[in-house]
């Protein structure tokens, strides 16, 4: 499965803003600079997180982004599907009963091993996910790591 990259940004800019002091805020800009990323395309991608209720905006020469909750409540699945979507990345189209290999439909009144297969790795895949929330990454992260985000944040404009 190959995500966009733009689900890698949204991902690290997420466990940034998680990692500042409560209440404190990015610009898309600042994000950009801190990842070294295109800001215009970063703020549109940051949308579909305030969308989904893992991030809210403000404006004014305060505003910018924050998580919408705890990151204890927001898991790696809800972010990933607020920017790809929750379909599966793998579509059967039945090719088993195409072309000289074809198979007589009475050998395809079950789905596909193939498709089926393919389903549970998507589940699984989903069910890790879920399981995994913004807390838990914080919580793997060195101990040093906010502290040094928080400072390297400051130095954004």
């Amino acid at each position: 499965m190959k995500l966009p990259v733009s689900t890698e940004w949204l991902l690290h800019c997420a466990t940034t803003l998680a990692q500042l002091d409560p209440g404190a805020t990015a610009s898309a800009a600042q994000l950009a600079q801190y990842f070294d990323l295109p800001a215009a395309y970063l703020a549109k991608q940051l949308q579909a997180l305030v969308r989904s209720g893992v991030l809210t905006a403000t404006t004014g020469p305060r505003g910018g982004f924050r998580l919408a909750r705890p990151a204890a409540e927001i898991t790696l699945l809800q972010m990933v599907e607020a920017v790809d979507g929750a379909s599966s990345p793998y579509e059967c189209r039945e090719i088993r009963q195409q072309g000289r290999g074809a198979l007589p439909p009475e050998d395809c009144r079950n789905t596909c091993i193939l498709a089926e297969k393919m389903g549970e790795a998507h589940e699984a895949w989903r069910r890790s996910l879920a399981a995994t929330s913004l807390a838990d990454i914080l919580a793997a992260l060195p101990s040093s790591a906010p502290a040094r985000t928080r400072r390297r944040m400051a130095g954004t404009t």
